[in-house]
C-alpha cells in the first residue's frame, strides 16, 4: 500500500508540473509533440492530434516534448519554424518554462487550504489566535534524538503522550534524578508505558530522555481563513526550502553537510507511508511540501533543470545571440546524466539503510 500511494502520489506531481509547461507551451503557440508521465519503455501510448500522451515504465520522473526546447535543424529552419520554442519572444520561453515550477506552488497551496479547510493538526503556539477553533488537544513527540534514552525505550516522533503539559513532563523527568521516570504514551490508538533512566548532558543543566515536545491539536478553519493561512504557509516554506537547499550546497563545499541528509525516492515512499497512516490530512500536507521542494530544486541553475534552461534563455537574451545548440545540448545532456546519477546513489544508500538496524 505504501508502494501504490507514494506512486499515485509522484505520478500527481509529476502530472502537475509537466501540465504546467503544456498549457502554457499551447498558450503560446508552441507545438507539443509528447506528453509522458515516467521514462523507458512505453507502457501505454495514444496520439490525440499533434500530441502522443504515453505512461512509461520507469515511474521516477516525466517530460513534455516542446518542440524546439532542444534545438537541432528541424525547429531552428524547418517548415514549422514559426511554432519552434527558440523562435519565441524570450518572455514566452521563460514563461513556458518558469510554467511547471509555478504550477507545483499553486497545486501546493491548494493542498493546504483543502487541509486547513478539512482540519490539520497545528501546534497551538503557531495559531494562538485560533485557539478557539481547536480542539483534540494533546501532546506529541516531534524529535527523538538519535541515540537517546527516549530512543533506547522505543519512543518515536509522532507518539502521543498522556499527561496534562509538557511542563508536567519536563518536571517528573529532571526530579527523576536518573532513578527512571514512567511515560505513558499511545501509538496507533494503543496505550504503552515505558520507564526511562533520564540523563544529563541532553540538556544543560537537566536530567532528560532526548525527546522534542508540542501542544498539538486539531485546526479546521472556513474557506476564507484557509486561503489566508495556506498562503502564509506556502510563502514560509519556499524560503525556507531555498533556505535549507543553500545550506546544503554550501555545506557540502564547506565540508560540514553531506547526502545523508539528501532523501531519495524510497526514503520518501517510507515517509509518504508514515504520513498516510497518520491521516489525510497529514498526507496533504506531506504532498504539498514534496510538491514545494520539487518547485524549488526545479528552479537550481542547473543544466536540464528548468532553471538551468531558464539562465541559458537570460544568457542569450543578454549577449544577444542563441547559445550554440551543441553546447546547449551537451550541457543538458550532461546535467541529466548527473542528475540520474545522484539518484541512484541516494537511493542505493535509501534501500541499504533498510538493512541497518
Amino acid at each position: 500500500m505504501t508502494v501504490i500511494i507514494f506512486l499515485i502520489v509522484l505520478a500527481i506531481l509529476i502530472f502537475v508540473h509537466e501540465l504546467g509547461h503544456f498549457l502554457v507551451a499551447k498558450a503560446c503557440g508552441i507545438r507539443v509533440d509528447a506528453f509522458a508521465l515516467g521514462f523507458g519503455p512505453k507502457l501505454i501510448s495514444k496520439k490525440v492530434g499533434e500530441v502522443t500522451y504515453s505512461l512509461n515504465l520507469i515511474p521516477f520522473g516525466g517530460y513534455v516534448r516542446i518542440f524546439g526546447e532542444n534545438p537541432d535543424d528541424e525547429s531552428i529552419s524547418g517548415p514549422d519554424v514559426a511554432r519552434s520554442f527558440v523562435h519565441k519572444p524570450k518572455w514566452q520561453q521563460i514563461a513556458v518554462l518558469f510554467a511547471g515550477i509555478f504550477f507545483n506552488f499553486v497545486f501546493a497551496w491548494l493542498l493546504i487550504v483543502i487541509a486547513f479547510f478539512s482540519g490539520v493538526p497545528a501546534s497551538t503556539d503557531s495559531y494562538p489566535e485560533y485557539r478557539d477553533r481547536m480542539n483534540d488537544e494533546h501532546i506529541v513527540i516531534t524529535f527523538v534524538n538519535k541515540g537517546s534514552p527516549a530512543e533506547k525505550a522505543g519512543l518515536k516522533a509522532g507518539d502521543t503522550i498522556v499527561a496534562s503539559s509538557v511542563e508536567e513532563i519536563q518536571n517528573n523527568i529532571n526530579q527523576s534524578v536518573g532513578k527512571g521516570v514512567e511515560i505513558t504514551y499511545e501509538r496507533n490508538d494503543v496505550e504503552s508505558k515505558t520507564n526511562i533512566l533520564a540523563e544529563q548532558g541532553i540538556v544543560e543543566g537537566k536530567y532528560a530522555i532526548g525527546i522534542a515536545m508540542d501542544d498539538v491539536a486539531t485546526l479546521k478553519l472556513p474557506i476564507h481563513l484557509s486561503i489566508l493561512e495556506s498562503s502564509k504557509f506556502t510563502i514560509h516554506m519556499i524560503g525556507a526550502t531555498f533556505t535549507g537547499l543553500y545550506d546544503l550546497v554550501a555545506g557540502m563545499f564547506k565540508g560540514t553537510s553531506s547526502l545523508e541528509s539528501v532523501t531519495g525516492p524510497v526514503g520518501i515512499a517510507g515517509l509518504i507511508g508514515d504520513a498516510a497512516k497518520l491521516g489525510f490530512t497529514y498526507l496533504l500536507m506531506f504532498t504539498a511540501i514534496i510538491s514545494i521542494n520539487l518547485g524549488v530544486l526545479n528552479l537550481m541553475p542547473f543544466p536540464a533543470l528548468d532553471g538551468g534552461r531558464i539562465l541559458f534563455v537570460i544568457i542569450e537574451a543578454i549577449i544577444g545571440r542563441p547559445i550554440k545548440p551543441v553546447i546547449a545540448n551537451t550541457l543538458n545532456a550532461i546535467g541529466f546524466s548527473l542528475l540520474i546519477l545522484l539518484m541512484v546513489v541516494v537511493t542505493y544508500r535509501d534501500i541499504a539503510k533498510l538493512f541497518v538496524k
